[in-house]
């Protein structure tokens, strides 16, 4: 296949513009729901719409009228804590033969919903306003289409499966279709009160509510009706799924600055952690993102909980837990699977079941075993769970030796990857574009490919399992493993500096010659500590330079490379969480200053966001005075990486590390930078032990005061 046949693979298709860039989303467990601010879910734009369960759409359409008219929008949003969508809504002018009848304006509606256990509830509360009573025409018109979720993103399939006849009662509609993986997916809706009518394409209410008064109807769309129960109804549904949220809250530190912009960006990155976590059977594991990846990544998994690890660290235990419950256990080559290797994605969807996309269960990711080796490292020194990590011993053994056996595909030293097949991923990194590693001249680069940043993942995995080897009381290994890291350190710099570039080149091709670009992924080098501290300081200032700063944060690519597309998915775009793991490894050198920069130029982008939720990328266009950032137009919004990115930030600003088995909290040169003058961190856990601290950026060192402790643990400032 050709270069451009094969990036359109797994391309997500914009064949129109979005029908509004401000779409409203709510998830939980393996459900999702994606609609706009009136709360209607339209067939309209990207077509990204809908509610979704495991991998299929159950509600392509579902569109709200009264009186034969879209309502007013007044307001519309998702709750701060993503629980609930809530809009205003009003009616427009009601007329006939030329006279307004009704007003605008005077029926005022509150259309809310949320997302509890594989069902999303409605409610439509209607306030008459007016002088007269009102019969209130009420229409909902509804399909499902049952699209898997690969069809949604534009890939376009020979054959489906087959709709089966719809089952109508006085109250609800059973639609249903089976799959050519012979699944059958059924999604009903159900309605209280009972609706005048109910037809295949909608439903047909009437109110009747007098001056002054108010009356309000009930809908659930149950994505999975025969699975386990009845209808529970709209309250008592909103009683459980509350009370479950504030379990949920119950382990999370709390996060607040004097400067009301970080709060907010603090409250909401929480928040969608939370919500990509919530539900999902796999326990403590946040899926990727909504729309797009709403499922198990292994990259993305662990880089979230290396995010939160300092404030949430049963995220980084639930991620470890599941990626050694899947590691691969034989060669299947279709899937990348090798025995020791961490999968990449899983999906439940028609076409993943019939194989025609290998995601099932796939293991494409070239990063993915490093970075569970560095997890379960730091899981260790931030926990001190020494037991939790001999349970893991099997996986961290055969982790180890798919470095050793498969990760080196030309026995070079490196750690490289050749795609096996034709329907997977043909670069494995995680700019996984077909076009993302390239030399200067713009050619793609031959297989098999060593990624500078992958080189830096298997070195601090060494040193992680060094660390796990020492606490297991294995010195020989231990030395071993130094020893292997120290070598590749060596190898890495000899093969990959470039000095005409002043940073690391992005990769090594098959033939070895080396990709003299200016990329961010040099900056994940420093993030591991692979890089000798001269050159670390010459790969941050590149980094920080007008080259690759676009003001709202680093570019994956520089402006000056040949392929250089701020508009591209990863060749000029700016990340939140890479710009997250720059920042820490900009840290990690000493340049705090520059990771402060860092942290407050995504501060203005989520300032500059709806509901200050940063998106999986944004362009990467040079920021304009009095302008806001240009937004890529098919960004997965929320995205867990993208929501950690604030907490690794701070981390890497405070320097804070904590140490569970000597109940030491450390703080090395804590730095906040201009805006942030204050910060409070409460509830900050280490095991059963408590502690809340007050922060203050003053003309010299930030001062750090112990607020409350409950147990014994000590605050160390270097």
């Amino acid at each position: 296949m050709d270069e451009v046949g094969t990036a359109q693979q797994y391309y997500i298709a914009a064949g129109s513009s979005p029908s509004d860039d401000r779409a409203r989303v709510l998830k939980y467990g393996k459900c999702f729901a994606v609609f706009n601010r009136y709360g209607d879910i339209e067939p309209l734009g990207l077509g990204e719409h809908g509610i979704f369960f495991r991998g299929s759409r159950h509600l392509s359409e579902f569109g709200l009228n009264l009186w034969q008219a879209r309502p007013l929008l007044l307001s519309s949003t998702v709750k701060s804590d993503n629980f609930a969508f809530v809009a205003d809504l009003a009616n427009v002018d009601v007329s006939e033969n030329g006279s307004i009848l009704i007003p605008r304006g005077t029926l005022h509606v509150i259309r809310s919903r949320f997302l509890w256990r594989e069902v999303a509830y409605e409610e439509l509360c209607m306030v008459n306003y007016g002088l007269t009573h009102l019969r209130i025409p009420i229409r909902i018109a509804f399909a499902a289409d049952f699209a898997d979720i690969f069809e949604v993103r534009g890939i376009r399939r020979e054959h489906r499966g087959q709709r089966l006849a719809d089952e109508i009662t006085s109250n609800s509609i059973l639609m249903t279709y089976e799959g050519l993986d012979h699944e059958v997916r059924r999604t009903c809706i159900e309605c209280d009160p009972q609706p005048v009518k109910i037809t295949p394409s909608d439903l047909r209410f009437e109110a009747s509510v007098g001056p002054g008064e108010s009356v309000s109807f009930h809908l659930s769309v149950d994505c999975n009706p025969y699975s386990h129960r009845r209808s529970i109804g709209y309250t008592r549904a909103m009683a459980g799924a509350e009370t479950e949220m504030k379990a949920a809250s119950f382990n999370l530190c709390k996060i607040s600055s004097s400067n009301d912009r970080m709060s907010r960006w603090i409250r909401r990155s929480l928040a969608d952690v939370k919500m990509m976590t919530m539900g999902n059977p796999e326990t403590n594991y946040p899926y990727a993102g909504v729309p797009w990846f709403s499922t198990v990544f292994g990259r993305d998994g662990i880089i979230t909980a290396m995010q939160m690890l300092w404030i949430a660290p049963q995220i980084a235990k639930g991620v470890l837990q599941y990626l050694a419950s899947t590691q691969a256990t034989e060669v299947d080559l279709k899937n990348e699977a090798q025995p020791g290797k961490i999968i990449h994605e899983t999906r439940g969807g028609e076409m993943a079941n019939l194989g025609e996309v290998p995601f099932g269960r796939y293991y494409g990711s070239i990063d993915s075993t490093p970075l569970f080796l560095m997890l379960a490292g730091c899981y260790l020194d931030y926990t001190g769970d020494v037991k939790f990590l001999k349970d893991l011993r099997p996986h961290i053994d055969l982790a180890l030796e798919w470095i050793d056996r498969y990760g080196d595909v030309d026995g070079d030293g490196f750690v490289e990857y050749a795609p096996h097949g034709d329907k997977g991923l043909v670069q494995q990194g995680w700019k996984d574009s077909n076009d993302s590693v390239f030399h200067a001249d713009g050619k793609i680069a031959d297989p098999p490919i060593a990624l500078c940043e992958v080189q830096g993942y298997v070195f601090a995995a060494m040193m992680a399992a060094a660390r796990i080897c020492a606490a297991w009381g294995d010195p020989e290994r231990q030395r071993s493993l130094l020893d292997e890291a120290a070598q590749l350190q060596h190898r890495f710099e000899e093969a990959f500096w470039c000095d005409e570039i002043s940073t690391y080149a992005l990769a090594l091709d098959g033939h070895k010659k080396p990709c003299r670009v200016r990329t961010s992924n040099p900056g994940h080098c420093l993030f591991t500590g692979i890089a000798s501290p001269e050159r670390a300081n010459l790969v941050a200032h590149t980094l920080v330079s007008h080259d690759l700063f676009s003001g709202w944060g680093i570019r994956t690519v520089g402006r000056h490379e040949s392929r250089y597309n701020p508009l591209s998915y990863h060749n000029g775009s700016v990340w939140p969480h890479d710009n997250g793991m720059i920042a820490a490894g900009m840290a990690r050198y000493g340049f705090r200053e520059f990771a402060g920069r860092v942290l407050m130029s995504l501060l203005d982008l989520s300032s500059a966001v709806e509901l200050q939720r940063l998106p999986e990328l944004i362009c990467g266009v040079d920021r304009r005075e009095g302008q806001g950032p240009t937004l890529y137009p098919v960004a997965c919004s929320p995205q867990a990486w993208a929501a950690g990115s604030v907490f690794m930030l701070l981390q890497a600003c405070l320097g804070v590390t904590i140490d569970a088995r000597s109940k030491r909290i450390v703080f090395d040169r804590p730095y906040l930078p201009q805006g942030i003058p204050q910060l409070s961190v409460r509830d900050l856990r280490i095991e059963d032990t408590r502690i809340s601290l007050f922060m203050e950026r003053d003309t010299g060192p930030v001062q750090i005061q112990v607020v409350e402790k409950q147990g014994e643990v000590a605050v160390v400032v270097k």
